[in-house]
């Protein structure tokens, strides 16, 4: 099977798709800005209008966007995927950090159509999708899983089948509220260091060698040192991760003060307008807030 489609070429998704054509596989791609796909069209990916375009030439869908509402426009909406009498897509593959709940519900609207679904969301940022080690966290049955494995294998190092529909969800909002607590203790570290005047980079390689070590420390902290906010991960989308673990924490009856203070001090970057940098932006907002700027 050497077709597939792909939709969603962002910062993470160029890179994935992008190794799913260097192994040979025939990608139809689409983008909400068609500019946004233009490497990869350059490497030999074919542009679709649409994303029923998209399932209309390709066996398997994978979809990488940002919200979602976009994933529930691709797939459900009045002009989706599964609303296309086009449809001949036989798995539907979403890989955005989306909702459980919207997961489960894709995969129910999906085998009305017989058609199967499986929730992959990653973990590794912009570094991990362009060296192909990310993190890949499945739900769906794993009859499926084990037939896009090695599609996962071309775009990570770490695949785990977690269980059923919503469980790769699930296990990526774990993923995000652990990273919650490292970002703002790495921000907090390095305001720390550049208050008393410690060199950032000198504490970044003794720390991130210790008990202290993390990833955050060790990939993001020296971008923090170089001045460097550009996004590997976006602020409002890891926002939004926080906002639907947030949902489900409550759904569940469970309190996390943790999560809740770490998402209002990213409501803040946000609104300092650091929607659009990268996760470790957290710290310009730290440093307005402390007097720093």
């Amino acid at each position: 099977m050497k077709e597939v489609g792909w939709i969603g070429t962002g910062v993470m998704g160029s890179s994935m798709a992008g190794h799913l054509l260097k192994a040979g596989y025939s990608v139809f791609v689409y983008n909400r800005t068609k500019q946004r796909a233009e490497g990869l069209l350059t490497q030999g990916a074919r542009w679709c209008e649409s994303p029923p375009e998209v399932a209309s030439k390709a066996d398997i869908v994978f979809s990488m966007v940002g919200h979602p509402a976009d994933v529930e426009e691709i797939y459900l909406g009045e002009n989706g995927i599964l609303k296309s009498s086009e449809c001949r897509a036989r798995i539907l593959v979403d890989m955005t950090s989306s909702s459980p709940t919207l997961a489960k519900r894709l995969a129910l609207e999906a085998e009305k159509k017989g058609i199967a679904c499986l929730d992959a969301p990653v973990s590794g940022g912009d570094i991990g999708a362009r060296e192909a080690k990310l993190a890949i966290m499945v739900g769906g049955a794993r009859k499926t899983f084990e037939e896009i494995l090695p599609f996962f294998q071309v775009m990570g190092k770490t695949i785990s089948y977690l269980g059923g529909h919503g469980c790769g969800q699930h296990t990526k909002l774990c993923n995000q509220i652990l990273v919650t607590g490292t970002m703002i203790s790495m921000c907090e570290a390095l305001i720390y260091a550049a208050k008393i005047g410690l060199d950032q980079q000198a504490v970044i390689d003794i720390v991130g060698k210790g008990a202290a070590g993390s990833w955050s420390i060790n990939n993001l902290g020296p971008r923090v040192a170089k001045g460097d906010f550009k996004p590997g991960f976006y602020i409002e989308h890891f926002i939004k991760d926080m906002g639907i673990a947030l949902s489900e924490a409550a759904a569940m009856g469970i309190c996390l003060p943790g999560l809740a203070l770490v998402n209002q001090l990213y409501l803040a970057a946000r609104a300092m307008g650091h929607g659009r940098s990268g996760t470790q932006a957290l710290y310009l907002a730290l440093k307005t807030i402390n007097g720093m700027d």
